[in-house]
């Protein structure tokens, strides 16, 4: 079925037809992963809200998977696609300790230099600590390899006086026992870093700040690909084309929508909808050269051929919860409409043992949005992908949290 284009409806017969085109956030690890979430989460929340949620195989070009639903009293098809930009992470991430080290130099010039690090830190101190995590950490590893380096010399020095006596040799043997001891130990850490994370979320916040808040080129041509992926979904006789962006993947989300827009959109078509999952878009607003992000925000904030729905939660340390990313960023124009800004509340949603359970798992905690809740209230992951009903629908006549965050912050408001 295809509405117009001011037209969300899904009507009320026949099997609803879905594409979801999914944006994951910074992360090299391959898509297999996503549908592997989504198959088991699914599972756990159809059981939980008593709908039916079937994953099958999907053929193609792109990475996905189809869904087979019936919720709420009717069928539903949906298409997931990921959209992989997984390469460029790994390329990214392919760093030597050297070379993460210079990065923190430089990211910490780029954010305390402009002036981004103490306006971030007035919206939200989780996702600041989160920042400022890899940086104390790695900072932390250089101070105890270079305690190594100084035992292991003076170690290896009065081994030699002991066994060999006074000599120049002696000294230039402890230096360079000294300095692959503490080598040894940098490298050490950097093999422990699956469970540390310091030198993956330092190369995060160094692909952001690299540019000053300007995507790199071949990011830029990636997200042109997006583009095309969305408009090919856009001219197939579906009820709603959605565009789910999380973490990093929701500022990807809001230029690479804000470019089709200016295209120019099928006369019909699809109902648009927008889902963007724990966002961290100030990180990259903040920067000087987040001209063209900031533009973005400013005129995707004002379309009515859309709608954006942006689903966050204070119990998420790593994003900028409830902050309007508009609205903060301090280009928020005239007739702004969207984002509706809501919480995921997951002290409410989820059983009072599992968030116990969750609350420390900084990571997994950010991720919860694609997964089950106990007790689900407005937002509803599956519901909102495999559902009878567009984003549209679904939010219609619902005010924003009145918790969210909309004062102006950012200290660079020039846009592209």
């Amino acid at each position: 079925m295809v509405v117009a284009a001011q037209d969300n409806s899904a009507g009320e017969a026949g099997v609803f037809r879905r594409h979801v085109l999914y944006i994951p956030g910074y992360d090299p690890f391959p898509p297999r992963r996503y549908r592997e979430l989504y198959r088991s989460e699914g599972a756990a929340q159809a059981a939980i809200s008593g709908y039916r949620l079937e994953i099958q195989p999907r053929a193609g070009e792109t990475y996905g998977w189809r869904v087979a639903a019936r919720i709420e009293g009717r069928e539903v098809e949906a298409e997931v696609e990921v959209l992989v930009w997984s390469d460029l992470v790994q390329q990214s991430m392919a760093q030597g300790i050297a070379e993460t080290y210079l990065q923190l130099v430089r990211t910490a010039r780029a954010y305390i230099g402009h002036g981004a690090l103490f306006r971030l830190m007035r919206l939200r101190k989780g996702p600041m600590i989160a920042a400022l995590y890899p940086i104390a950490v790695l900072i932390l590893q250089a101070v105890i390899a270079l305690l190594v380096l100084f035992l292991a010399a003076k170690a290896v020095a009065w081994a030699w006086l002991v066994l060999v006596g006074p000599g120049s040799p002696g000294h230039w043997v402890a230096i360079l026992f000294g300095l692959l001891a503490g080598w040894l130990t940098l490298r050490g850490f950097r093999a422990l870093d699956h469970r540390i994370y310091a030198y993956y979320l330092m190369h995060d916040y160094a692909f952001t700040a690299g540019l000053e808040g300007e995507n790199p080129p071949a990011l830029e041509r990636r997200m042109a690909e997006f583009r095309s992926r969305i408009r090919a979904a856009l001219e197939r006789d579906l009820d709603e084309v959605l565009v789910v962006g999380h973490s990093s993947g929701v500022h990807l989300a809001v230029s690479i929508l804000a470019d089709l827009i200016r295209e120019g959109l099928p006369a019909r078509r699809p109902a648009l909808g927008f889902l963007s999952l724990g966002q961290v878009v100030p990180m990259v607003s903040f920067l000087p050269r987040a001209g063209r992000l900031r533009g973005d925000l400013a005129y995707l904030s004002t379309r009515a051929e859309l709608t954006w729905v942006d689903v966050s939660a204070p119990g998420d340390g790593c994003s900028f919860a409830l902050c309007d990313p508009v609205a903060v960023t301090g280009v928020a124009p005239e007739g702004q409409r969207w984002p509706l800004v809501l919480s995921a509340a997951f002290s409410q949603t989820l059983r009072p043992e599992t968030w116990q359970a969750l609350r420390r798992r900084y990571f997994r905690l950010h991720f919860q949005y694609l997964c089950a809740f106990d007790r689900p209230g407005d937002y509803d992951y599956f519901r909102i992908t495999a559902g009878p009903m567009t984003l549209a629908e679904r939010f219609r006549g619902r005010k924003p949290s009145a918790s969210r965050i909309t004062r102006p912050l950012s200290p660079h408001r020039s846009v592209a």
